[in-house]
């Protein structure tokens, strides 16, 4: 064996080390959240993002436009475009996030975040980390917090995925040891797991609902997986409201497909990739991953996104305007119940139901044999302005 090889080696395992001590440190120093109630103005960052992002994100201003009027006149409430997350700024700078990007995005109290092109080996683009993943890291983003809801089919689940730990937060750090090797690297940590767990326990608490499942493959990864499925067990003495099981990936990913159990999930907690996964195989029953939003909250920052991508096969064809705004709108729904506004959410939401779910007066199919984006959210717009939208929503729902 070469030994200036393995020496390499040994160095920059210890680097990946050394800085995930530091990282364990910074989350012993938690900060205090935000009081939405004591800010004014509360500072929207709207990133536009790539390839379709900015198409769907003039939608969604557009509802909230609507939805914020009077805060937005009152200065209660103020939009602030960040332009510099681009992929063409992300390259010029050749950083997942340049430095004024992210001076800026600290400016603000939640961002709203379409979708943002991650480069690949082998791509176009110089191979530079994911801007999600970054902004996550950077922000201390650690909780992804994503609800699937299907009434008619009984589906009602909200799933809680750890962001920041993982192979995710060590997925640009692998070595190519040798042409021959190459590693890549996986991170729990205890401080890391009891905040996302005790957020997960604390929602069923909260809400009444007496079922929480703990999704690992702690049977196979044993010391990552298992460190997270023993502080679940831990911290589940603090709620004895609330029955808990542990599921494994694979045969989870199984059970939500099938019609006779998936209505008995309601909270899932569980670490980053598996969490990925099972929340785009969730997606898929509300429509699809263009219809889901998602929350990405920490302590002092949250940022609200699509969790789609950049589609930019849509665009290279000309079918941008097709392109469904549904996920971004539903994001930016839970942003503004997390920062204070749960009826106009709980309006927004009612109208995406009955726009998406039963009416489909406007169905988007990504083409032109469907709407455009600005049909639907027109539709979605005339459906809010409702003043029996409740009762509409309930002749759907019971």
């Amino acid at each position: 064996m070469d030994n200036q090889v393995l020496e390499h080696a040994k160095n920059h395992f210890a680097q990946v080390v050394s800085d995930q001590l530091s990282r364990v440190e910074r989350m012993k120093q938690a900060e205090e959240p935000l009081d939405f109630t004591s800010i004014q103005p509360i500072i929207i960052g709207f990133c536009w993002g790539d390839g379709i992002g900015p198409i769907i994100s003039q939608e969604t201003q557009r509802v909230l436009e609507y939805l914020l009027e009077k805060e937005i006149a009152g200065g209660k409430m103020k939009f602030k475009t960040i332009e510099g997350l681009t992929i063409e700024n992300r390259v010029k700078h050749l950083k997942a996030i340049p430095d004024d990007v992210l001076a800026e995005l600290k400016t603000c109290h939640v961002i709203l975040k379409a979708p943002t092109t991650t480069p690949e080996k082998g791509g176009p683009y110089p191979n530079i980390e994911s801007a999600n993943v970054a902004m996550r890291r950077e922000l201390d983003l650690f909780a992804n917090v994503r609800p699937v809801k299907v009434p008619k089919e009984g589906i009602d689940w909200i799933f809680f995925r750890e962001n920041t730990e993982g192979a995710y937060i060590l997925g640009s750090r692998g070595i190519q040891v040798t042409e021959d090797l190459a590693i890549d690297f996986t991170a729990t940590t205890k401080q890391g797991s009891e905040r996302i767990i005790r957020m997960a326990f604390d929602y069923a608490a909260k809400n009444n609902i007496n079922r929480l499942t703990v999704v690992t493959k702690a049977n196979v990864v044993k010391t990552t997986d298992g460190l997270f499925l023993e502080t679940a067990e831990r911290i589940s003495k603090e709620y004895p409201q609330v029955k808990w099981d542990g599921w494994y990936i694979d045969i989870m990913t199984a059970k939500l497909v099938d019609p006779k159990r998936r209505t008995q999930f309601r909270v899932l907690v569980l670490p980053n990739l598996y969490g990925d996964i099972l929340t785009d195989e969730a997606a898929e029953f509300q429509g699809g991953v263009g219809t889901a939003g998602s929350a990405n909250i920490g302590r002092r920052y949250s940022m609200f996104e699509a969790i789609h991508g950049s589609a930019p096969r849509m665009i290279d064809e000309g079918r941008g305007q097709y392109a469904d705004p549904c996920s971004l709108i539903r994001a930016a729904s839970m942003m503004l119940r997390h920062i204070g506004f749960a009826d106009k959410a709980d309006r927004l939401e009612m109208a995406l139901d009955i726009c998406s779910q039963y009416e489909k007066k406007w169905v988007i199919t990504g083409r032109d044999n469907g709407a455009t984006g600005r049909q639907f959210c027109d539709y979605l717009l005339e459906t809010m302005k409702d003043p029996d939208l409740e009762k509409r929503w309930k002749s759907f729902t019971g």
